[in-house]
């Protein structure tokens, strides 16, 4: 039979014979049959064990009527809330609303509610009473405990008490999925399904087992220090070797997590990425113009998944985790090998990587058989002793892609790990990536250069960066070829004070760098980030921090960093002011913005006295007086 999409309305069925489907899969959205996409994962997997799976995909909430539309399935409804957040996908930094979606037709917005999760359980239980509910994807697995919620700035439960839902398979899913499925189909209840790793659910009872156990969710929502402790203890334990079953009460009843699930094997991976995807998104959606968000994955391949870079701001921890997997070699020729015949194929590959594209094996031996340490990092604050550095399989890899035939090109995108680039004392990876990889400009992360932002946000220091830049410029200096750097900078990061974003501004003044776009913190469930920006604690010390929080702060942060933009001139003028910096503001090569004109200074009250003097910097003078609880990085004690 010649592979088709998934069912998606009656007549799919009738065409495939189905009475009646084993598992319907619910999706915040659009239905994309591409291997980026969790629903589509879940609903070939199921497909390969021996399931009819259907797909209903950003379905009107209104009513329950779209959802039904399949009939009911035999054993449950999976419910995926999609590749992104749908908060972020909804709302800027600011709360302001976002008008596009690349994630549905035609890149609208308006085809998904806020928080999917809740508001389609409670759709599915009115339209199909007694059959289990299971939600996972991003949004879910994310929100498994009582979390901040920076949209309702408040504390909320546990997403499986606020949806209703059987329970959450977080993490990738597909372990979970298999087992659940099978033991469904065996004739056994959702309720007596307690015992699966990578899953939560809710109890009476607190399970006879070894376990950590939380501050209660009535607790964390009047105590900033318990919500903290909480974090920690749930942090901490998102290793599947090491980790332990995690509780949390919610009034009469217990959150119950298991431990993680561990991570597919390189041979379960590559039969993942061998299912038989279509590559593209469902016809249906063409008269609108398709689903964006294909664009950059439908010629791109994926190569590992987890991250041992731990950045703070990050919540691939709580999700992928941080034991780095990857595919076979051969799983990846053969995937791209499929892709030449595409008639769209224009002969480059846009990206082979992961969550981060150099990290094609676990840090050290330790890791792959033993899981992450608890209690260190494998980056931060600099490389451990057990990490090992080494391109060589990956640079094989990328030669072997580039050698097929009808490619012309492979590109790395998806974002290299520069510090773990700059360990390895072998430059030969590094002349590879900048000779045939690299598209005229490379995208890396240093996030920020104060270090005492870059410690808050468990990233290498400045000068891991500039050695990183120093060798990119020489190596492309001997190569003959005029690339750059395009780096990611993020602006009022939980620890960040005004001076802090003014060093940011100076160094941007010093390389002769005006960043295009500038990223605002966003608080988003999961990170250790949001935890500081809520409570004002480093959960790792539980030190007090600084965290700029007023939208006058934020905004004038974010300017100092745009600072050449005529739009940005006055509200760094008042940033350089409040920080005592008004050695900036003149006509040397030094400074940064030039004085307004009286007449366009707000606080002008006539005369020009003083206009136009060079406002050099005076002895004393300069001392920053935001954030003084956390010039020394918080603390008033000593740090290692």
């Amino acid at each position: 039979m010649k592979n088709t999409f998934l069912p998606v309305c009656k007549q799919d069925l009738i065409d495939r014979g189905i009475e009646q489907l084993d598992f319907l899969i619910v999706s915040a959205d659009a239905y994309v049959d591409h291997s980026s996409f969790g629903h589509a994962i879940i609903a070939r997997l199921l497909e390969a064990e021996g399931f009819t799976v259907g797909i209903v995909a950003q379905p009107d909430w209104h009513t329950k009527y779209e959802f039904m539309k399949l009939g009911t399935p035999k054993y449950a409804v999976m419910i995926s809330t999609g590749n992104i957040d749908s908060m972020v996908c909804h709302y800027t930094a600011s709360k302001k609303k976002r008008n596009d979606d690349n994630y549905s037709p035609g890149g609208e917005s308006g085809h998904r509610p806020d928080r999917p999760g809740i508001v389609y359980t409670n759709r599915v239980k009115e339209a199909f009473p007694g059959v289990p509910v299971i939600i996972g994807g991003l949004e879910a697995s994310l929100r498994r405990f009582a979390h901040y919620d920076y949209w309702d700035d408040k504390v909320r439960h546990s997403i499986l008490i606020d949806s209703g839902a059987d329970m959450i398979v977080y993490g990738m899913g597909e372990l979970q999925t298999i087992e659940i499925a099978k033991r469904l189909a065996q004739g056994e209840k959702i309720s007596d399904i307690t015992d699966v790793d990578g899953t939560v659910y809710l109890s009476k009872k607190i399970p006879m087992t070894e376990c950590f156990a939380c501050h209660s969710y009535e607790d964390c929502k009047k105590d900033k220090v318990k919500y903290a402790e909480s974090f920690m203890i749930q942090y901490n334990n998102q290793d599947p070797y090491s980790g332990k079953m995690v509780i949390q009460k919610h009034h009469d009843m217990y959150v119950i997590q298991n431990k993680p699930m561990r991570p597919l094997t390189r041979k379960e991976m590559d039969r993942v990425y061998s299912l038989p995807f279509m590559g593209t998104y469902h016809p249906s959606y063409e008269k609108k113009g398709g689903i964006p968000a294909i664009r950059e994955v439908k010629f791109s391949l994926t190569s590992s998944r987890g991250c041992y870079g731990n950045c703070s701001f990050c919540a691939l921890t709580f999700h992928q985790g941080r034991i780095v997997t990857s595919r076979s070699q051969i799983s990846l020729i053969r995937e791209a090998e499929k892709m030449t015949w595409d008639p769209e194929f224009k002969g480059y590959i846009h990206d082979v990587g992961g969550p981060t594209a150099n990290f094609r094996k676990p840090s050290c031996k330790k890791q792959g058989e033993k899981g992450s340490c608890p209690k260190r990092q494998c980056l931060f604050p600099g490389p451990c002793e057990n990490l090992e550095v080494d391109h060589t399989e990956y640079a094989e890899l990328l030669k072997k892609l580039s050698e097929i035939p009808k490619v012309k090109k492979v590109f790395v995108r998806s974002g290299i790990r520069y510090d773990y680039l700059t360990y390895d004392k072998n430059d030969a990876f590094f002349k590879q990536l900048c000779e045939h990889h690299v598209s005229g400009q490379l995208k890396v992360a240093p996030e920020h250069v104060s270090d005492n932002v870059l410690y808050y946000m468990g990233k290498p220091s400045k000068e891991v960066y500039e050695e990183f830049c120093k060798r990119y410029k020489s190596i492309n200096k001997k190569l003959g070829k005029e690339q750059y750097i395009v780096p990611y900078l993020m602006s009022s990061h939980p620890g960040s004070t005004l001076e802090d974003a003014i060093i940011l501004a100076e160094f941007l003044r010093d390389t002769n760098y005006s960043p295009e776009q500038v990223q605002d913190f966003y608080p988003t469930p999961g990170t250790l980030s949001t935890c500081m920006f809520y409570t004002g604690i480093d959960p790792r010390t539980m030190e007090e921090i600084y965290v700029p929080k007023s939208y006058e702060e934020k905004q004038m942060q974010r300017a100092l960093l745009q600072y050449k933009r005529p739009e940005n001139r006055a509200l760094v003028i008042k940033a350089l002011k409040k920080a005592g910096r008004e050695d900036l503001i003149g006509y040397g090569k030094e400074c940064l913005v030039r004085p307004l004109k009286p007449e366009n200074n707000p606080n002008f009250k006539g005369g020009n006295k003083n206009y136009g003097t060079d406002n050099r910097r005076q002895k004393g003078v300069g001392k920053n007086k935001a954030g003084d609880k956390n010039k020394n990085r918080g603390a008033g004690k000593k740090r290692r």
